[in-house]
């Protein structure tokens, strides 16, 4: 390893002088961020919310300081169904309800999942993942399904939010050093040769942790009222059950999705389905699996669905090119390289390979624009309220979505004959730390 000299230093000192653009540049950091000086106001005028392909669709909904996107993204496909059926104007399902099942179903699966671990050692790397991981909020479609075809739904009336179901960080913390304390003292008593007894400690721990949820998220309903007006009418069913509920409005249409990705590196050939160890909630539920496409398969999957009047859970790295305030992702507004005078351009499959970039939000497409054939921006429902963006939408350009945009859900319906083929072949398992196995939050 070379260290850095003396003459190193003054060599780097001298170059600087000679960048004019970087001396101007520090000057106007003195007083302002460095994150607001890159806008490109040529880039405006194709960001407008006019789309010529938009489904209506209802109000935003608003996590907080969660990481449910996922289950509320899931819950608006959901509720756009309902809402055209009963014709409402405003509904939301309870996201509570989903997540509180969601945290119980992790911390059981994190117990099961330490009973492969009890006798390895301690600095094996599947089990210092699953450690340091614990459990948190984000989730994946498949396990939004698993939650919902075991639990069902109810709407946000029947179970409504509490500050810690809103505020999520400090709950996970104690849950987090509960499972560890668990997964330490499981070990011990492997260890020591006393291992009828985890069973005893894992009952002790999913009661504990119980209690705890309860506490926090509220008790969840058994049955419900279902409330609501149509056409100026009030209308009740009463006496609903959650999984009833379900099934009686949807039936089974959540097993006809299936979950598409976009991940161009070499480990990942297209038309292969993948899935990831360690990576669910609900034991024994659905499994994660992904069908590996080339961007442009994916887009027209997700176009046909749009052109169909469905909208499209996906979901995306917001964390590149955003201006959150006005709502929009464009790779095209910001002009970080000419100003920094330095490159940082990746391809996709390099941002994926050396961790500049995973999936870390889910939402849903609701509109596209088409010019000329060819689709050129996006209309976003977020779940980040209402006073940013377009009333909480957003939107994005097509190069953005080409290279952030990294998974759609798809009714079966849409895929090709060659698609629907590689679907049903037994999925690759890829490691826990794959970036296909992000979470969405």
């Amino acid at each position: 390893m070379k260290k850095i000299s003396q003459k190193d230093l003054e060599n780097l000192a001298l170059h600087y002088e000679n960048k004019p653009v970087q001396q101007a540049l520090r000057r106007v950091l003195v007083k302002n961020e460095l994150a607001n000086l890159f806008d490109k106001q040529e880039s405006k005028p194709m960001n407008q919310f006019r789309f010529s392909h938009e489904i209506k669709t209802l109000p935003v909904t608003n996590q907080k300081s969660s990481g449910r996107c996922w289950i509320f993204a899931g819950l608006n496909v959901l509720r756009e169904i309902i809402a055209k059926k009963y014709d409402l104007k405003d509904f939301e399902f309870s996201q509570n309800y989903t997540a509180f099942y969601d945290k119980f179903e992790k911390i059981n699966y994190f117990i099961e999942s330490i009973d492969d671990f009890l006798t390895c050692d301690q600095d094996d790397r599947t089990l210092q993942h699953i450690l340091k991981t614990g459990i948190q909020d984000g989730g994946q479609w498949d396990m939004f399904v698993s939650l919902v075809e075991k639990y069902g739904v109810v709407p946000k009336e029947a179970m409504v939010e509490t500050a810690s179901s809103s505020n999520t960080g400090f709950m996970n913390r104690i849950i987090n050093i509960k499972l560890r304390q668990y997964a330490a003292n499981a070990r011990h008593l492997a260890e020591d040769g006393l291992s009828k007894e985890i069973p005893s400690l894992k009952q002790q721990t999913l009661s504990e942790l119980y209690t705890f949820l309860v506490t926090n998220f509220g008790v969840p309903p058994k049955t419900f009222d279902f409330e609501y007006t149509s056409k100026e009418e009030y209308h009740i069913k009463k006496g609903l059950t959650p999984l009833g509920f379900y099934h009686h409005e949807f039936g089974d249409l959540l097993k006809d999705y299936v979950s598409v990705i976009h991940a161009p590196t070499k480990d990942k050939p297209y038309l292969k389905t993948y899935s990831v160890a360690y990576l669910g909630n609900v034991v024994d539920g659905r499994e994660i699996k992904y069908l590996n496409l080339d961007i442009q398969d994916l887009k027209q999957l997700v176009l046909t669905q749009l052109k169909d009047l469905e909208v499209v859970w996906f979901g995306s790295d917001v964390s590149r090119y955003g201006d959150r305030v006005a709502g929009i992702w464009d790779d095209q507004q910001f002009d970080y390289e000419e100003m920094l005078e330095m490159s940082l351009f990746m391809t996709k499959e390099d941002e994926l390979d050396y961790s500049s970039s995973s999936m870390n939000h889910a939402m849903v497409i609701t509109a596209v624009n088409i010019d000329e054939g060819l689709p050129n921006r996006w209309k976003i429902e977020n779940s980040w309220g209402d006073q940013n963006g377009n009333k909480g939408y957003y939107l994005s350009s097509d190069t953005w979505f080409d290279r952030y945009v990294y998974q759609a859900v798809i009714h079966s319906k849409y895929l090709t004959d060659e698609q629907r083929k590689a679907w049903e072949t037994k999925p690759i398992i890829l490691k826990p730390w794959d970036p296909m196995g992000s979470l969405a939050k």
